[in-house]
Order: C-alpha cells, then structure tokens, then sequence
C-alpha cells in the first residue's frame, strides 16, 4: 500500500473508532484495535508491515515527550520508591515469570527472555486513555512507571536477543554496565537535551522556531541516548521532566499557545494510529502461524495474560508490606493505599505499542543464518496480549474503579481555586505601586481593579460550590453577553468580506482575534 492511501486509511480508522467508542460509550482504543483487526482483513493492507523502528524512532519519543511534560512533578517525587520499583523490579521480575512460562511452551530460553521483555512494561499511552478516572497520585504512578519501564524492558530485551544471535555473554558485571549504562547515560542526555532546550528557547522570540526547538528535542534526546547505548526512553523522560519544571519561566505564552494547539493533536492522530497498527499486526502475525503453531500460541497467550495480572498483583502487595517494614517514617504511612486502590492499580497494567515494537524488533535470523527461534510466534502472542490486556482489562476497570469506591479525588479543583484566588488577591494589592510605576491614569486604574474584585469574588464563589451565588450569576450574564456580542461581531465582518468591502486577509486576522476571546471565555467561564 502506497504511503498515502496508508495515510487516508489510517486517519479515517482513527476517526471511525474514535466516534464509535464515544457513541458506545466504550474506550476507544479498545474499538481501533477492532478496527485494526478488520483492516488487516483487506489484501492491500495485509501486505503493510509496521517497521519496529518506526515505533521506536518516530512515534515514541514524541508520546513519551508529551506524557512527560504533562505529568505531576510532585506526585513523583512523592512517590518516588514505588515508582522505581515497578519500572525496574516487577519488569524483572514479570520479563522473568514470562520467560518461565514461555519456555514450558517449549520456546528456548532465549526467545522466552524476548517474550518476557517484550510483554513486560505497561505503556504510557494506553493507561492515559484508559485510566482517566483514577484519583491523580495513582495516575501520576502508572504513567511515571511506564515512562521508565521501557528502559528496563529494552535492555532485558537487548540481552535476551545478544544471548540467542551469540552476541551477548551474561554475567553480572556485564549486566549491571548495561543497566548502568542504560539509565545514567539516559539520564545524562535527557539533562543535556534539556539545557540546550532551556538556552535556546530564552533566545529565541519567534514561536514558530521555539516550538520547532521543542519538536527536535525529543527526537534528539532518543538518538543521542541510543548512539552510546544507552537507555533512549529515559533520556526522552528526562529532558521532558526538565522542561516541565522550567516552561512555565522561560517560554513565552504565544509559544505555549502554539504547542497547545499542536502536540494534543499529533499525540492523539499518533496514539490512535498506533492502536490500529497493533490489529492489523495481529493479522499479519495470524497469517505465519501453522494451525498446530495457532493452538500453540492461543496457549500461550492466555498463560501469559494469567502471568502478567498474577506477578502485578502480587508485586504490588508484597512490596507494600515490604516498603512498610523498611520504611517507617509518618509520612510514608500517610502515602499508603487501600487494598481496594492496588486492586485498581493491578487491573490498569495496560500493554501496548511499545510492546509490539519490541517484539518486531526481534531480529529475522541468529549468526548462523538459521531463522530467529520462533520469532512468528513471539509477535503473534505479544499481539494477542495486548488485546487480551487492551479489551478484557480495559472493560472491566471501570466495573473495578466502582467496585473499589475510591473517594472523588476534588484536589485538582481546590488547588485550581487556591492559585487562582492568591494570584488574583497579590494582583490587586500589586495594582497601585505597578501602575505608579507605568503613570497609569486613575480611571484606568479602578477599571482594572473592578475586573479583578469581580473575578475574585467569582473565583471564591466556585470554590463553595453554590450555584445561585450573585459572583457567579453576575459571571455567567457576563459571559453569555459577552459571546453574544463576539457572534455579532463575526457575522459583521463576514458580511463585510462578502460585500467586498475588506479582503479575506483582513478577515483572518479580525477572526483570529474574536476566536481567542471566544475560547478564553468559552473555556475558563470568568471575566478577564
């Protein structure tokens, strides 16, 4: 299939089940995986192969990148330990009960270390799209596990691969210079990448060569990482981290308002393609696997289903009594969760593109030239998981997050209102001694503290939560007039444009105006 018939097919794939799950009412990546599968149906898509390091070099950097700007920071730091020990423990230790089972399938213990490695890391995208209902902090920990368990998963992957092409020797020093490897010099590009990002964006004022800085960043972090061996992802991770603590200081808004307006729709098209790739891959694997082979992996993908859900959910209550024995601080305490929340937790250890990437990146043949020891079957199973965590997982979490009756996690809203209400509050007492400074007149000067004590008042009358609170029927009048009076303004000047009287440029710009007035209205609610 040519590249832009892929492209078509891709983009109303996407769109199809996207719109399909919102009708439904279920999770979309659960029907473009549907829809993959029944692409892969078609004979001219059948024949589309799904380069490994098109995942690995072009689409993940950029999911990775997103997911890491758009994290929590503080909920990391807060749960620090934990984190480390599912993106590195449980991915050991899963890659390895994988291993097991796969090799009492008869697969060599080289290929079955592949497998292992291969289904072994939860994947980012899949838990944003699927875990959206969780409280924040358990969020926060299932994405931050799955920005770093990859870089686990790889090298466990790269070694597996070495042992069986012969090009790899295990011992542990060895091993251990390659996780070292792996994540200090990851961690070295990523603060690298970032403080080249932090000058460059100080220096430059055009946001379209800002928000190209941003774009490369990412891309660069992943191949500097992978050029001396290390861990690609936690460079990735790194750098993304970085920037999310500095942005907010260095870059300007109209670059912001660009990235806004971008990366939310790439990492959608890109997530939604992704999901649809992994069915029509399934087909594709379907297709090179004799009928006993078939059975075999079918097997085999329910084994290994059983073992990912059995070794999560044991890893995440034994490690929290173990965490607890150790760790005996007040504060620790107070980060414990229910058993009912690591239920959740377990259920939402989501597989997917990530993990059919690696499983594609198994080389077709060893050293010798023989074939790579059951290389169709390592993809097919790795697909078949993914669905099998994807579908059947991904339709019971909701069912378990209401089972589990986790408290309505409000601290989102409540620190929305906090920062809202200080930074209008030091505002106002800032409001005389700026404009002393600026030689403002008086007139302007009790406007501008009339916006900001009506915006504070509808601020603080959110954070009560009533309804019929005269701040927030003044704010609402305000804001529908104020809409009213900009559809007004838009239809005068399209009826202008269309007398001949202004130029379709002069539209644009006049359009351009009235759409960022109607969106900051629209989308916050409040007076300016």
């Amino acid at each position: 299939m040519l590249g832009l018939e892929l492209v078509v097919v891709l983009g109303a794939a996407v769109l199809m089940g996207n719109v399909l799950g919102q009708r439904f009412r279920i999770a979309p990546p659960v029907v473009l995986l549907v829809v993959g599968a029944l692409l892969g149906l078609a004979p001219a898509v059948r024949q589309t192969q799904l380069p490994p390091e098109v995942v690995l070099l072009l689409f993940l950097p950029v999911l990775l990148y997103w997911e890491s700007l758009t994290t929590s920071m503080r909920e990391i730091r807060s749960n620090l330990s934990g984190i480390v020990l599912l993106s590195t423990v449980l991915v050991i230790l899963t890659a390895g009960a994988v291993a097991v089972a796969g090799h009492a399938l008869e697969l060599p213990w080289g290929p079955a270390w592949a497998l292992g490695a291969a289904v072994a890391p939860t994947d980012a995208t899949a838990v944003g799209a699927l875990a959206g209902s969780l409280p924040r902090r358990q969020i926060t920990v299932l994405r931050a596990e799955s920005l770093v368990n990859d870089g686990t998963a790889l090298v466990v992957f790269g070694l597996a691969v070495g042992l069986t092409v012969d090009e790899e020797h295990l011992t542990v020093p060895h091993v251990g210079a390659l996780f070292l490897l792996a994540y200090g010099g990851g961690a070295a590009v990523g603060v690298a990448v970032a403080w080249a990002n932090m000058n460059l964006r100080r220096r430059l004022d055009d946001p379209l060569l800002g928000n190209l800085v941003m774009i490369l960043a990412p891309f660069t972090a992943y191949l500097l990482a992978e050029f001396i061996h290390a861990s690609g992802v936690l460079a990735v991770v790194v750098s993304g981290l970085i920037m999310a603590q500095v942005a907010p200081s260095i870059i300007r808004a109209e670059h912001r308002r660009q990235a806004l307006a971008l990366w939310p729709l790439a990492t959608f098209i890109i997530n939604g393609a992704l999901f649809v790739l992994v069915g029509v891959e399934l087909q594709y694997a379907l297709r090179h696997l004799s009928r006993p082979d078939l059975r075999d992996a079918l097997i085999a993908i329910g084994a290994v289903s059983g073992v990912l859900v059995a070794v999560r959910f044991a890893f995440l209550f034994a490690s929290a009594y173990v965490i607890r024995a150790l760790d005996r601080r007040p504060e620790q305490r107070r980060l414990s969760i229910s058993h009912r929340a690591r239920v959740v937790s377990g259920f939402a250890g989501f597989r997917g593109a990530v993990s059919l990437a690696v499983a594609l990146s198994v080389p077709e043949t060893v050293d010798s030239g023989a074939p790579f020891p059951g290389r169709a079957f390592i993809v097919f199973v790795t697909s078949g998981v993914i669905v099998v965590t994807l579908v059947g997982q991904g339709l019971l979490l909701p069912r378990v997050v209401r089972w589990a009756r986790l408290p309505r996690d409000t601290s989102v809203d409540e620190e929305e209102i906090l920062a809202e209400t200080t930074a209008t509050e030091e505002a106002i007492k800032a409001l005389p001694r700026l404009a002393a400074e600026q030689g403002t007149t008086p007139k302007v000067v009790e406007w501008l503290r009339q916006e900001y004590e009506a915006n504070l008042a509808t601020v603080r009358a959110r954070g009560v939560g009533s309804d019929d609170d005269p701040a927030l029927l003044h704010n609402r009048h305000y804001t529908d007039l104020r809409l009213s009076l900009i559809a007004h303004k838009r239809a005068t000047v399209v009826r202008l444009r269309d007398e001949q009287q202004i130029d379709d440029t002069v539209l644009r710009r006049v359009q351009a105006a009235l759409d960022n007035e109607e969106a900051r209205l629209a989308g916050g609610g409040q007076s300016e």
